[in-house]
C-alpha cells in the first residue's frame, strides 16, 4: 500500500500539499540514474560544474516571488522577510569561489623519480535529507557543494516542507543540470532507512532531531557510510559588563523570536551579569511586547504560528513546567490575543529560571527563552557548558581577548562575539555533544563531501 505523505498547513490547519511516497523499486531506479549521470559529471571541468551549479540558485531565486508564500503556507514564516534566497545566494557564492583550491591535489614530490600527491574525489552519491525550518538554506548548504565537487544528489525532504525539494530540483534543471543527477524523492522513513542501510549512498547528511540523527546512525550501522548530523541546539547568550547593552538586546532578543524561534543556532538562553542584569530584562521586555503574532501571510505579520500544534504543545509544556517551578514569565499574554492554544504561540521571556527546568536545558525550538543573573565569567560558562548540546555561544564584550579566553572553555561548534545566529560560509559549521558530527561549508565542507585518495607513483628503479 502506498504511503502519502501530507503537509498539514499551521497557517489554518488544511492539508496544503501532499505526494505519494516512492517504492523501494521506484528509489532504486533514480539510484541508477544518478550513479549513471554522476561519472559523466565528475569527469567534466570543474568551471563547468560551477557554473551549472550557479545557474542552478540562480533560477531558484527567479522562483522567490512563489517561493515566499508557499513557505508561509508551509512552515508558518511571515512573509515580510522576504524568504532565504539571500542567503542562499552568499553561500553558493562562497563555495563557487574556494572549490578550486579546496578541491587541488595536494602535491608532495614531483620529480624525476617519484610523483606523490593526495587528491579529492567525489563520494558519489550524497543523500541530503533536508529540514523544514530553513528549508532551503539548509539544504543548500550541501547540495551546493556536493555537486560542485562531482557528487550526485538526492535529496528528501522534511514533509512539513514537502515541496522543496522539488522546486530545487526543477529549478537545477531547468538551469541545465543533467538529467539524474539531483533528484528529488518523497520517501518514508522505513524507506529511508532501508537505502541507508543497504549502502545506497556514498554520504549522508542529515539536519534535525537527536532521535533523528540516532536512527540514520542505526541504520548505518557497519556499512561504513560518512554521516553528517546536524541535530540541533540550546544555543546560550552571554552579557558581560562591557557590552553594547542595546545591541546586545535587539540581536539576542531577534536570535530568540525570528522564524517564530524555530532555529538551530537560535538563542534559547541568556545569561546576564549581576550590573546589566536589570536593564537588559527591563529592554527585553519591552523588545518582545511590540511583536505581531498573526497569519505570516499579513505584511503586519513579525511571528508567524510554529510549524505544527505538535512542537507549540511542547513550548507550553515547558513554559509551564517552568513558572510551576518557581520561574515568571513577564510578557503580558493580553498582548497576543491571536494565541490560539494550536499553533500560534505568543512570546514568553522567562526570569526566576534555573537549571533544574527543562525550558533550561531542552530545546525548545519555540518562541520563548529564559534569562538568567550571573556574578562572574566561571559562573556563565559553568551554565553555558550545562548542556547536552554543542552548536553556537553569542558572547558580549568589547574585549576580544576575554572572548577568545572565554571561547577556549567552552564546549561549542561556532563562538561569536557581538552577534549570534549567523552562518558565516567562510566557516565550517559544526557542532559538539548531542548537536551531531561532521561539518558543512568551508573547506572542511568539501572535504566531507570527498575522499582522499593518495597517489604514489615511482618512475625510476635505481
Amino acid at each position: 500500500m502506498t504511503t502519502t505523505l501530507k503537509c498539514v498547513s499551521p497557517v489554518d490547519g488544511s492539508v496544503y500539499a501532499e505526494r505519494p511516497a516512492a517504492s523501494r523499486a521506484e528509489a532504486d531506479e533514480a539510484l541508477a540514474r544518478a550513479r549513471a549521470a554522476q561519472k559523466d559529471w565528475a569527469a567534466r571541468p570543474l568551471s563547468e560544474r560551477v557554473a551549472l551549479v550557479l545557474a542552478g540558485v540562480t533560477r531558484l531565486g527567479e522562483m522567490n516571488a512563489e517561493i515566499v508564500p508557499e513557505l508561509a503556507w508551509m512552515m508558518g514564516r511571515p512573509v515580510r522577510y522576504g524568504g532565504e534566497f539571500g542567503g542562499v545566494r552568499e553561500r553558493a557564492d562562497y563555495v563557487a569561489q574556494i572549490a578550486e583550491s579546496a578541491l587541488a591535489p595536494i602535491e608532495i614530490e614531483t620529480s624525476d623519480r617519484f610523483e606523490r600527491r593526495i587528491i579529492r574525489e567525489p563520494h558519489g552519491i550524497v543523500f541530503v535529507i533536508a529540514p523544514w525550518n530553513y528549508p532551503y538554506l539548509t539544504a543548500n548548504n550541501t547540495v551546493a557543494p556536493a555537486l560542485i565537487a562531482g557528487n550526485a544528489v538526492i535529496i528528501k525532504h522534511a514533509t512539513q516542507t514537502l515541496l522543496v525539494g522539488e522546486r530545487m530540483v526543477r529549478a537545477f534543471a531547468e538551469a541545465g543540470l543533467p538529467e539524474g543527477l539531483f533528484q528529488n524523492l518523497f520517501l518514508d522513513h522505513a524507506t529511508t532507512e532501508a537505502l541507508i542501510g543497504a549502502r545506497a549512498f556514498g554520504f549522508v547528511n542529515f539536519t534535525g532531531s537527536v532521535n533523528g540523527g540516532k536512527a540514520i546512525e542505526r541504520a548505518a550501522a557497519g556499512t561504513f557510510t560518512p554521516l553528517g548530523l546536524e541535530l540541533g541546539g540550546k544555543d546560550p547568550g552571554y552579557v558581560m559588563e562591557d557590552a553594547d547593552l542595546d545591541r546586545a538586546v535587539d540581536v539576542l532578543m531577534d536570535g530568540a523570536f525570528y522564524n517564530s524561534g524555530q532555529c538551530c543556532c537560535g538563542i534559547e538562553r541568556i545569561y546576564v551579569v549581576e550590573p546589566l542584569y536589570d536593564a537588559f530584562v527591563e529592554k527585553a521586555v519591552a523588545w518582545v511586547s511590540t511583536l505581531k503574532l498573526g497569519n505570516p501571510l499579513d505584511e503586519a505579520t513579525t511571528l508567524g504560528p510554529m510549524a505544527s500544534k505538535r512542537f507549540a504543545a511542547e513550548v507550553r509544556a515547558q513554559v509551564g513546567a517552568a513558572v510551576q517551578a518557581g520561574a515568571t514569565p513577564l510578557i503580558d499574554p493580553a498582548l497576543f490575543p491571536q494565541d490560539d492554544g494550536g499553533a500560534y504561540l505568543a512570546p514568553q521571556l522567562l526570569v526566576g529560571v534555573d537549571h533544574s527546568m527543562r525550558v533550561m536545558r531542552e530545546e525548545s525550538f519555540g518562541p520563548v527563552v529564559g534569562v538568567m543573573k550571573v556574578k562572574d565569567d566561571a559562573e556563565a560558562v559553568a551554565l553555558m557548558n550545562d548542556c547536552a548540546y554543542g552548536l553556537t555561544v553569542s558572547l558580549w564584550t568589547s574585549d576580544a581577548e576575554r572572548a577568545a579566553r572565554l571561547g577556549a572553555q567552552l564546549e561549542t561548534g561556532t563562538v561569536f562575539m557581538n552577534r549570534a545566529d549567523y552562518l558565516d560560509p567562510a566557516l565550517c559549521w559544526t557542532g559538539c555533544k548531542d548537536t551531531g558530527r561532521g561539518g558543512a561549508l568551508s573547506v572542511i565542507g568539501f572535504h566531507n563531501l570527498t575522499r582522499p585518495k593518495s597517489y604514489h607513483l615511482r618512475k625510476v628503479f635505481a
